[in-house]
């Protein structure tokens, strides 16, 4: 099969947006591929597998004016992000034709990497592997990082979770409870409120879209304060919360759902709060903490194995489902982590 000429079906990125994501925004084309990585490359040749679909990448979709963590998709290209695949061919020593790799890829059905650094090698496929562009991937360290690393989470602190039912808030959530937290998320619907009590063992959960006062709500469920809260939304959410902060509580920044799609981003009023009440917060991106990884892996492997970890995914079927869902995460229509599957192994 190497060196052989096939179709290749892509999902390209048309142009720069304003506002929410559309469908439209993309368009599946089909090209040629030569399934060989060139003599003379450092690269590898992949048959992707599983495709993630991730807040942070609307930032991608706009052009920025000032240097931003992730370069800005280039239009008329394919779309990248996280993904699984299969190696087909290899000029890199660390990888060979058949290894499962995760790691950034092509929204594409063949990708060539000529950067193959950002590859991980799959040793372990005795768990499903699409987990390994979540609760075993990038998304799993981020709520690890986030919680322990910059939270401080321990025993007796009261956490809250915005997004809670996202792929990285269903892991925090978790995790604060086996650390022995109190634990309440917010989220968008009846019924990921309700998994969040019932699946995945969170103290409280509410639906934010129900509460007329945020600053109500978070008094109801933390009248002594909260110790820590993981940001994944901004805007109003984390105003209310700054409120309800305790002394010396701490803020991990991992996302701000809320501003992605806004022209003008909404200001927080009540800043003052990080003064009096000695907040710690801190913004973080994952790629700072790669080095993390294996102990992450060796700890979330144990927790999935034992059954003490719980984890949902939203499946879409094809590359051609892949707009649909990835615009759908923006108005909370999936349920669970979304991956779209481009192929089984």
């Amino acid at each position: 099969m190497a060196g052989e000429e096939v179709s290749n079906k892509q999902v390209i990125f048309k142009d720069y947006i304003v506002g929410f994501p559309k469908e439209s925004d993309m368009e599946l084309i089909t090209s040629k591929i030569i399934l060989k990585a060139p003599e003379d490359s450092n690269g590898i040749l992949l048959k992707n597998l599983y495709l993630s679909c991730d807040p942070y990448m609307r930032s991608r979709m706009t052009k920025h004016d000032r240097p931003n963590y992730v370069e800005s998709f280039l239009p008329g290209s394919p779309m990248t992000g996280y993904g699984i695949a299969k190696v087909l061919d290899s000029r890199h020593p660390n990888f060979k034709a058949g290894d499962l790799v995760w790691g950034v890829t092509g929204w594409e059905e063949y990708s060539l990497i000529t950067s193959p650094e950002l590859c991980f090698k799959i040793e372990h496929t005795d768990v499903p592997l699409s987990y390994y562009i979540g609760i075993l991937g990038m998304l799993g360290m981020t709520a690890y990082v986030g919680l322990y690393e910059i939270g401080a989470a321990k025993k007796g602190d009261r956490v809250f979770v915005s997004a809670a039912f996202g792929g990285v808030g269903q892991l925090v959530g978790q995790l604060a409870k086996l650390s022995g937290c109190y634990v309440v998320g917010s989220a968008g619907s009846k019924e990921k409120v309700d998994l969040l009590k019932n699946k995945f063992g969170y103290d409280e959960a509410f639906n934010y879209k129900e509460e007329e006062d945020l600053d109500a709500a978070l008094r109801r469920y933390f009248p002594e304060g909260i110790d820590i809260y993981f940001e994944n939304v901004g805007g109003k959410m984390l105003e209310a919360v700054l409120s309800n902060m305790r002394p010396h509580g701490r803020i991990p920044v991992c996302g701000m759902i809320s501003q992605y799609n806004l022209e003008q981003q909404e200001g927080v009023h009540n800043l003052f709060n990080l003064i009096s009440k000695r907040i710690h917060i801190e913004g973080f991106i994952v790629f700072d903490y790669h080095h993390l990884y294996p102990k992450y892996l060796d700890m979330m492997l144990a927790h999935i194995r034992e059954g003490t970890i719980s984890y949902v995914e939203d499946v879409a079927q094809g590359l051609e489902s892949a707009p649909s869902a990835l615009v759908g995460i923006f108005s909370g229509r999936n349920v669970g982590k979304q991956l779209v599957v481009v192929a089984r192994v």
